[in-house]
């Protein structure tokens, strides 16, 4: 009877603790969970120049350095534009040319030429006045005779004086405003060369960092518009984590903040640091509040980069951060 007593005492006490236990379990807030997502840096490398594709060096998971060639972008009319523009710069530095060098030799010998065969008739027309202003004072020739010899003689120096311009023009070249006219049209054709290979260029694109190739989405013959990605990559060096963070939260997520995100891909839990908190709610979350009346919670994104480089990270992997509910 009094062993009976003793297990019945023994099993009370064990049910109080079972009791006391299950009771505070019940009553012990319970870690959650929040789950974000891992993001990296994208480029998308497009061709300013509208074509057909050439050919495609890379394929969906190379690994590329900056500078390294990705397309190259085939366009006959832009061929045709950098043929015109040079033969156009070829035009204005022969006319520049042609400018600084002045007149040919033959041409500076013809005006010479010119000028002394004036000078003669200038000298011989001066001459014959002198005589038939002699021969008027004697009163042999009439005054006619006089004015027309001495209006002849007038012609003949401003002959000779137009001659030695034209002489002194053909030595001295071009004008200064010509010269620097023509080193204009030079500067501005070889300025149009300039423009079309840079465009030439960059039909031919590199990588513009160390990176992934996520996706190729042009091959080759066919057509690439303006601005049409080709091919996207992705810097895993350059990534970050993602949480939606409601805002009774944002406690816990201060500027700076070390944060510690579990990888379940990698099995393994990183420092991240607290980059970026968004200026803006994205979107509610309905709570209901202890006094029975509901309102929304705002819901943040916050972004979180890790603190050393994670090897094998990859776009879209899960991160998961454990707190205590309240």
């Amino acid at each position: 009877m009094r062993v009976n007593k003793f297990l019945a005492v023994i099993a009370l006490c064990f049910l109080g603790v079972f009791l006391a236990y299950g009771l505070w379990l019940a009553y012990t807030p319970k870690p959650q969970t929040l789950q974000g997502q891992i993001e990296a840096r994208e480029y998308n490398v497009s061709s300013k120049v509208p074509g057909r594709v050439e050919q495609v060096m890379v394929r969906r998971g190379d690994i590329v350095t900056q500078g390294d060639l990705l397309f190259a972008i085939s366009s006959p009319e832009l061929d045709a534009k950098l043929m015109q523009a040079e033969g156009g710069r070829d035009a204005a530095k022969a006319m520049q040319t042609e400018a600084q060098n002045g007149a040919r030799q033959q041409e500076i010998t013809a005006a010479e030429e010119q000028w002394r065969k004036a000078k003669a008739a200038n000298q011989l027309m001066q001459a014959t006045y002198q005589r038939v202003e002699n021969l008027f004072t004697e009163g042999v020739v009439a005054r006619q005779k006089r004015d027309e010899a001495y209006t002849q003689w007038q012609a003949a120096r401003y002959t000779e004086q137009a001659a030695l311009a034209m002489f002194q023009m053909a030595k001295e070249g071009a004008r200064v405003e010509t010269k620097a006219a023509a080193a204009g049209n030079a500067r501005m054709a070889e300025g149009a060369v300039r423009e079309v290979n840079a465009i030439m260029a960059d039909s031919q694109m590199r990588s513009p960092k160390n990176a992934e190739v996520s996706e190729v989405l042009l091959q080759a013959g066919e057509l690439a518009p303006s601005g049409f990605p080709v091919v996207s990559l992705i810097d895993m060096q350059d990534s970050w984590a993602i949480l939606q963070v409601r805002e009774d939260q944002l406690a816990d997520f201060k500027q700076g903040q070390l944060i510690k995100l579990t990888v379940p891909a990698l099995q393994q839990t990183y420092d991240f640091t607290v980059d970026h908190v968004s200026v803006m709610g994205h979107f509610a979350t309905w709570r209901s509040t202890e006094s029975g009346h509901d309102f929304d919670m705002r819901t943040f994104e916050v972004e979180l980069t890790p603190v050393t480089p994670i090897a094998d990270l990859r776009v879209g992997m899960s991160v998961l951060y454990q707190y205590d509910a309240e």
